[in-house]
């Protein structure tokens, strides 16, 4: 079991604190965090707070910042430190994590969680420090690592995502839960990420979106809650046993508690402060890090703060590793063939009751080698595999609400299979230069081999020329592009159809051109029809969750068209 760990730090006055010739009522000693009450008949000696108008309280850490030339003043890389190292510490063990920034408005919280430019917060660091670790540990282990983000805010009791898909864009998502993994949010994005560079330019898109406003204590308030989470899934051998664990890593930033007579608030921010109040009221009982004001014009909020913090003392976490089902059953497989070989060694056989057929104590102990083995095979392979495609620069793999978007860089093909028994999905990239496309059997390789009626093998060539894709059938080979019959080079276009053979069908895609024709709607320079607003839109990436146009493609490309137009 383990405790939630609880830090307070306080900010220094604010200019509106100033103007008001606010003083400062909170020391900070060690631990020890005391808030002197405004009232009148308080006692102080020899400069020091004292008697009963003095409240103290105990936390696992209390950071004094209200002087950056103070000996004592805490600086961004100090809380890193002593909060950050160990989310780190966790993620790559195998456990959830979650810190929460908890205050008024304008006490400083999402300056502890963000930062500015030059002085990053939590977020930005334990970011950073991820992939830094990663780093030295690839040299050391070979591990391999997968790391997903995504961004929503809580905004007038409604969640919002903040890096959303054109799915998404705009529309409100439900909070569900998972009888096993716990709450989560439907259709929530999630996004690939290999560098901490993607990190930061997805969390400067989220925070372009948040919902801020200005309030009478503070110029940018956070109106939302914010919650930053990372997925982190880190494979490699312990041994001669694979190890695989997943980490989620949330890091929250939530908008301050609010008096609507200090903040000045009406209307829209009225009910904004309102509902950020009412949840605040449940997640004041869940904090670990927290932000205050050391201003005597805030004392009631700074002090309610203070005593959310010592509730949260109170709560334990009883901790578990996230290990991948498979793994587990290989680790179980392991310990029993180590009892079966100590059974061996001893010249003893299992009890009647305990022998699975009849068979004996070798028996068992080979088929749990075996498939101990087997299975390790498998999920070394997968793993190769994955790294494989995912190492490459054109490829960028990401979550999206209940599918998985494959996101490329470079032209490419989409296998649309005729087999109503194929469960795969198959993407050929159209690489610069030459891609040669046939039935194989060929020295050297078609670099596509497909297998279908009327295929040569030698059958049309991709010619890829600084962007410019181009389909050149070969003497005799039996090629469509959108259900005209082509014969001669023939320049593609974003979102065509393409048939080779009698029913061998594919779609082509062209990024880079489909992004300059979305850039072009929205300036009103494009207005596409029906179908290829449909390819243009919907096929700039690939999405692998459309089993509609599996289940109900046609032989005939325009057919297939026309019902795409149709759905």
């Amino acid at each position: 079991m383990a405790s939630v760990r609880v830090a307070v730090r306080v900010r220094p006055l604010s200019q509106r604190e100033k103007d008001l010739s606010a003083k400062v009522i909170i020391q900070v000693d060690g631990q020890i965090t005391s808030v002197l009450s405004t009232k009148e008949n308080f006692s102080c000696m020899n400069g020091e707070l004292s008697g009963e108008r003095v409240k103290s309280f105990s936390y696992d850490f209390s950071y004094d910042s209200m002087n950056s030339t103070s000996l004592n003043f805490v600086t961004q890389e100090k809380i890193f430190k002593d909060l950050g190292t160990d989310v780190l510490q966790a993620a790559f063990e195998g456990y959830n994590a979650c810190v929460f920034a908890y205050g008024q408005t304008g006490s400083g919280k999402t300056y502890t969680m963000m930062g500015n430019p030059g002085d990053y917060g939590l977020i930005p660091r334990i970011c950073e420090g991820l992939f830094h670790h990663i780093g030295g540990v690839l040299q050391k282990d070979k591990a391999s690592f997968h790391m997903e983000v995504s961004y929503f805010e809580i905004y007038n009791e409604r969640v919002r995502d903040l890096l959303p898909s054109t799915e998404t864009q705009g529309c409100e998502l439900r909070v569900r839960e998972h009888p096993k993994d716990g709450p989560y949010v439907d259709a929530l994005s999630r996004h690939q990420v290999q560098s901490y560079t993607e990190v930061g330019q997805l969390m400067q898109e989220g925070n372009k979106r948040r919902a801020t406003a200005n309030t009478g204590m503070n110029n940018v308030s956070s109106r939302s809650h914010a919650i930053f989470t990372i997925r982190f899934i880190k494979a490699m051998f312990d041994g001669e046993l694979p190890s695989e664990t997943v980490s989620k890593v949330h890091l929250v930033d939530l908008a301050g508690s609010e008096r609507a007579d200090a903040t000045q608030t009406t209307g829209i921010r009225l009910k904004e402060g309102a509902n950020i109040n009412r949840s605040l009221v449940t997640l004041g009982i869940v904090i670990s890090t927290l932000a205050i004001s050391p201003a005597d014009v805030n004392y009631s909020e700074t002090l309610n703060t203070l005593r959310y913090a010592s509730r949260a003392k109170n709560i334990l976490n009883k901790p578990t590793v996230n290990e991948d089902s498979n793994v587990k059953i290989i680790r179980e497989l392991q310990a029993e063939i180590a009892r079966l070989k100590a059974l061996l060694s001893a010249g003893n056989q299992m009890p009647s009751f305990e022998q699975p057929s009849g068979s004996s104590v070798e028996e068992r102990l080979h088929q749990d080698e075996a498939r101990v083995q087997e299975l390790t095979k498998q999920w070394a392979s997968r793993w190769k595999e994955i790294q494989t495609i995912l190492g490459e620069d054109a490829v960028a793999l990401r979550k999206e609400g209940i599918g998985v978007v494959l996101d490329s860089q470079i032209p490419y093909l989409i296998r649309i299979d005729e087999d109503l028994l194929s469960t795969g999905v198959v993407l050929y990239h159209l690489k610069e230069g030459i891609t040669s496309v046939g039935a194989g059997g060929t020295k050297p390789e078609q670099d596509i081999v497909l297998h279908g009626e009327a295929l040569q093998r030698e059958h049309c060539v991709f010619e890829n020329q600084r962007g410019a894709v181009t389909l050149v059938p070969l003497p005799g080979a039996r090629c469509a592009v959108s259900g005209m019959e082509v014969t001669q080079p023939y320049l593609l276009s974003q979102g065509v159809n393409i048939q080779l053979g009698k029913a061998t069908m594919f779609h082509f895609n062209h990024p880079q051109e489909a992004a300059q024709l979305r850039e072009k709607r929205k300036s009103g320079l494009f207005v596409p029809s029906n179908s290829a607003a449909f390819s243009v839109e919907t096929f700039s990436d690939f999405r692998l969750w459309m089993p509609f146009l599996q289940k109900h493609k046609n032989r005939n490309p325009v057919g297939f068209d026309a019902l795409i137009k149709h759905s």
